[in-house]
């Protein structure tokens, strides 16, 4: 009894999505112009974003021009952004500003852009330059709605990319340590500090630019140690003094300690 019963839910199922699917064939093949407009929001509002995208779409030539045009184009971009297809989200959110520059959905529709274009900014391992897109789209909308009430909201995306953006560069330069390129490696340590000058990985930032600093030096000829040395200590100075209280203090003051010491055997045998 209870098998019939699920097979007959079943049924009644494939049935329900069957007449669904010839309902939409029906709404998609009219002619008739508000009963598709009707219906497409309809879609729209059931969550129903595909049906909503393609009725929209074959609307669009016909409905160009006239005062549905604009709240029509509206629900096409988010229909897009809610399918999860945010390149042509991004696209169609620019459009309508550009079409529409005066309607009082313009503002939104610049942020939800630059959202778009967000939320195709890969984990911070790839390539990352529809990060920096996303990024430079925020920054403008910012630039030109200072008041705006998602501020607070377009700062926190532009923070999130320059996370992004730093972890990047911190990788690359720890990828130079790794494998031994150690002026490499403190040359692209000095880059990430001067590029995120607010990081709150300063501090290991700068110790790593005394610890690569100094087996750059050990391994380097004896004519050219001696300035190298100094480097160590110099960028080993530039920590304490900008970070007292960095826990990679001790740890560098051993490497500070080995410089001073290598240096003053050069200067001993140059006597």
């Amino acid at each position: 009894m209870h098998m019939r019963a699920t097979i007959l839910s079943f049924v009644c199922l494939c049935l329900l999505i069957l007449s669904s699917c010839g309902n939409y064939e029906k709404v998609l093949k009219s002619s008739d112009i508000n009963y598709k407009l009707t219906k497409a929001n309809e879609y729209f509002d059931k969550h129903q974003y595909q049906h909503a995208n393609e009725l929209f779409q074959s609307l669009l030539p016909v409905v160009k021009g006239t005062k549905n045009f604009e709240p029509m184009y509206y629900r096409y971009a988010y229909s897009y952004y809610n399918m999860k297809d945010y390149l042509s989200a991004s696209y169609h959110f620019k459009n309508f500003v550009d079409f529409f520059p005066n309607s009082k959905d313009a503002e939104e529709c610049e942020f939800m852009h630059a959202v778009s274009l967000y939320k195709l900014s890969p984990k911070y391992s790839l390539e990352q330059t529809n990060t920096i897109k996303a990024m430079e789209a925020m920054q403008s909308y910012i630039n030109t709605h200072p008041n705006s009430k998602r501020l607070d909201e377009a700062n926190k995306y532009i923070d999130n990319g320059r996370v992004k953006l730093e972890r990047k560069e911190a990788d690359a330069a720890k990828l130079y340590y790794n494998i031994n390129q150690f002026k490499a490696a403190s040359i692209a340590f000095k880059n990430v500090m001067r590029n995120y000058p607010e990081s709150a990985s300063s501090d290991f930032y700068q110790y790593m630019i005394v610890k690569s600093q100094y087996l750059y030096a050990r391994a380097s000829i004896e004519e050219k140690q001696e300035e190298r040395y100094n480097n160590v200590l110099s960028s080993y100075q530039d920590l304490k003094e900008t970070f007292p209280k960095s826990q990679y203090l001790q740890d560098a003051e051993k490497y500070k300690y080995l410089a001073d010491n290598n240096l003053k055997k050069i200067r001993n045998e140059h006597k």
